[in-house]
């Protein structure tokens, strides 16, 4: 890895964006905070909630999770991949006395593994909601509680002005807010300022896409390695990289040997 990069990306870090003492002069300061560089991450105003991830931290305005703003979660494989993923920084706030209150989630969420990997069950609250109204009206009131937690919403069929409208009551809140939605939805528009994509990769890693954030276009994507906590002290190092096993069972049968023709089939004749 080369000096200053980060890891996963390949890439040298961010600057992130400060006071632009050119473009801003003479702006209120509340105008000033809003502006940023292209080339630059936004300066975050409101509080961030650090990921965990420091390759992620890293991509993120403010280096962390926005609070008072609502963040997508975009995912082919819904209830599963965002846990790992949040995990890490829902453990620091209910440490920190926060609760996570989590709204219709397509699995029952498995208590004794947010438990191992950090989590306090007294302060985590599941909200078991079917329909889609009933899940959008649940998160509208927790956000309109301005109460100090995090909210982890799953909701795949949400339309842009209900996007727009959860966007300004999460503004009234003090934590972050998680919306998790389909893959499909990336095409749509959305008023939320962070939307990443989340998907599994073959090494117990987590591959992101950023797809919009306040700052310049994030067009790779970034590796974070992720080997579930009860795996870690079982996986040989063989099998921290199942990769590299496939690839050994394929090669020989793509580069190194000569294709074996199929024998003749030989039909018994009908008496």
């Amino acid at each position: 890895m080369r000096p200053h990069e980060i890891p996963g990306t390949g890439r040298p870090p961010l600057a992130p964006a400060c006071a632009n003492a050119t473009a801003g002069r003479g702006l209120p300061t509340q105008v000033q905070a809003a502006l940023w560089r292209g080339n630059q991450l936004a300066a975050q105003a409101e509080a961030v909630v650090p990921s965990g991830w420091p390759g992620l931290d890293a991509q993120l305005p403010g280096a962390g999770w926005p609070c008072r703003s609502i963040c997508e979660l975009l995912s082919a494989q819904p209830g599963v991949v965002e846990w790992r993923l949040l995990c890490p920084a829902l453990r620091q706030m209910t440490r920190g006395g926060a609760q996570v209150v989590v709204i219709g989630p397509p699995r029952q969420p498995y208590l004794p593994g947010l438990v191992q990997q950090g989590l306090d069950e007294r302060r985590f609250v599941w909200i078991q909601a079917e329909a889609p109204a009933e899940r959008l009206w649940a998160t509208e009131q927790l956000l309109q509680s301005d109460a100090h937690q995090a909210v982890v919403a799953w909701l795949p069929q949400v339309r842009p002005e209900q996007l727009r409208r959860l966007q300004l009551r999460a503004q009234a809140g003090a934590g972050p807010v998680f919306l998790c939605r389909p893959q499909a939805a990336q095409h749509e528009a959305s008023a939320a300022p962070l939307r990443v994509q989340v998907g599994f990769g073959l090494d117990w890693e987590l591959h992101l896409r950023i797809l919009k954030r306040r700052g310049p276009a994030f067009d790779g994507v970034l590796r974070l390695p992720s080997v579930p906590g009860g795996l870690a002290s079982v996986l040989t190092p063989r099998l921290c990289r199942p990769s590299r096993l496939i690839h050994r069972e394929l090669l020989p049968d793509v580069v190194g040997r000569a294709a074996v023709p199929a024998a003749p089939r030989r039909h018994a004749a009908a008496h």
